[in-house]
């Protein structure tokens, strides 16, 4: 009976060496596969990453003011631009090189009312000879301070509702009321009060009667929203102020979106806002 030759030790070792080098091969395969499969993994993670940072910061970006109904003519920071010819939300005729004063205030607060008998004359020499616009930004946040009334919101709902619906009266009506402000801790003025100050400013009769009965303060009848009523864009053009601004207290005035200062411009002194407006300018 005959039996195969045993391999030799030298085959043997030749066998285990091609093995090994096939074994290598394909731990190599599996890991290259591996590293493509985590770096395919990996460029994905980074773009799913980006798209979230991105979402994210659009979010952050996003005016509070898109999904509410805004008068007509006003920013998505809450703004009512006027310009030389005094119609909210328009601008046409002032200069290229116009400064842009931004004024936030409520109408129940005293120093906004001071600001205004101080300063709104100012302005409006300023802006009638084009060389500012005035951006009004009527705020809410002193309700708390009307006796349950909700004296700030319903003022400056008022406000919007003229800046829309009769743009020429804006200014006139803005300033009649903080002629007539009431103090704080009381109602404030009724909504006929209210009415018959945007009727002196010139409002149309029609405007004028939403707001002494109410309605311009509800949304509308036929339950389509909110399209008669900037109650909605009061909250969140209030909501806005305090993002935009990092806190909200009025007056805040803001001269080429800078901060003005009042330790540096005490804007209660004759000619100082003047002045910063000039300093502005350079």
């Amino acid at each position: 009976m005959s039996t195969a030759p045993r391999p030799s030790k030298a085959s043997l070792r030749e066998e285990a060496q091609a093995e090994a080098l096939r074994l290598r091969a394909v731990q190599q395969r599996v890991a290259k596969r591996q590293r493509t499969i985590a770096i395919a993994a990996l460029v994905v993670g980074v773009a799913v990453l980006a798209v979230i940072v991105t979402l994210i910061m659009a979010q952050a970006n996003r005016s509070l003011l898109e999904d509410v109904a805004r008068p007509a003519g006003s920013t998505l920071s809450g703004g009512i631009p006027v310009g030389p010819d005094g119609v909210a939300g328009t601008t046409d005729g002032a200069a290229a090189d116009a400064i842009v004063v931004s004024v936030y205030a409520d109408f129940l607060c005293p120093y906004c009312g001071l600001f205004e008998t101080s300063n709104g004359p100012v302005l409006d020499e300023l802006r009638e000879a084009g060389d500012i616009v005035v951006e009004y930004h009527p705020v809410s946040i002193l309700d708390r301070l009307s006796a349950g009334s909700g004296y700030s919101t319903r003022a400056t709902t008022a406000v919007a509702l003229v800046a829309d619906q009769a743009p020429e009266s804006f200014i006139e009506f803005n300033a009649l009321l903080f002629a007539n402000q009431p103090a704080e801790n009381t109602e404030g003025l009724t909504n006929a009060e209210i009415a018959d100050l945007a009727t002196q400013a010139g409002v149309p009769d029609a405007v004028a009667a939403t707001i002494e009965d109410g309605s311009f303060l509800e949304p509308a009848k036929d339950g389509s929203g909110d399209e008669t009523s900037f109650v909605p864009w009061v909250a969140a053009a209030t909501e806005q102020a305090s993002k935009d601004l990092g806190s909200l207290s009025t007056p805040t005035i803001l001269i080429d979106g800078e901060k003005l200062d009042p330790e540096v411009y005490d804007w209660r002194q004759d000619g100082v806002l003047a002045q910063a407006i000039e300093d502005a300018r350079g």
